[in-house]
């Protein structure tokens, strides 16, 4: 199983981190080690000071592909969900200023949260679904998948040509304004419209 990643989806949260808009997808992996095992909490790394929350819509891959066209990429999935891709911002940024891959600050151990799938059929359009993060019971992001510049067909459809897509492979389609710093203690609670998709204490 991959767990693929797109980054800068969202204009308002390129804007807060001072990034530059991108022309295509910006994409980068995560191994399946990183994914938080269910029920358990999510430990603060000891090599961050600066650990964020980006929740994100995923999709799950429901057949083999590769070069699949856009039209046809809505064939490749049936269910939605919500997740967490957290990310040690202080490494990345450090790993950014020197021209360097910042895989670690993305999959590390445990950063990567994902809650309960929905049915596609249940949204009357994937381009019009609404998700937020709730952070001790305040909502701190809050997003629609129709303000990614990527759509979901876009982004399957790029990285086929890359990557062949097999079964159970996760999309992390990015995260909107309201990325924030975790600390012990709190809760985060991740929902799609009004239904909780999970629940996660920070250790």
């Amino acid at each position: 199983m991959k767990i693929i990643c797109i980054g800068r989806n969202y204009n308002q949260h390129i804007s807060e981190l001072n990034n530059q808009r991108p022309e295509e997808p910006v994409v980068f992996l995560k191994p399946d080690t990183s994914i938080l095992l269910k029920t358990f909490p999510f430990v603060i790394p000891e090599f961050t000071q600066d650990c964020q929350h980006e929740v994100e819509i995923v999709v799950k891959i429901n057949k083999v592909g590769k070069y699949i066209s856009p039209k046809f990429a809505h064939k490749y999935y049936d269910q939605i969900g919500l997740g967490i891709d957290f990310t040690a911002r202080d490494v990345q940024q450090n790993l950014k200023e020197k021209g360097l891959p910042w895989e670690i600050a993305k999959g590390f151990d445990g950063s990567t949260v994902i809650g309960n799938f929905l049915s596609k059929d249940q949204f009357e359009s994937v381009q019009n679904i609404e998700f937020s993060l709730e952070k001790n019971n305040q909502v701190v992001q809050k997003g629609n998948t129709k303000d990614m510049l990527f759509s979901i067909d876009e982004i399957i459809s790029y990285v086929s040509q890359y990557f062949t897509l097999k079964i159970g492979d996760l999309i992390f389609t990015g995260t909107p304004a309201g990325v924030a710093k975790v600390l012990s203690g709190d809760q985060l609670k991740g929902y799609i419209a009004d239904i909780q998709m999970f629940d996660i204490k920070v250790l």
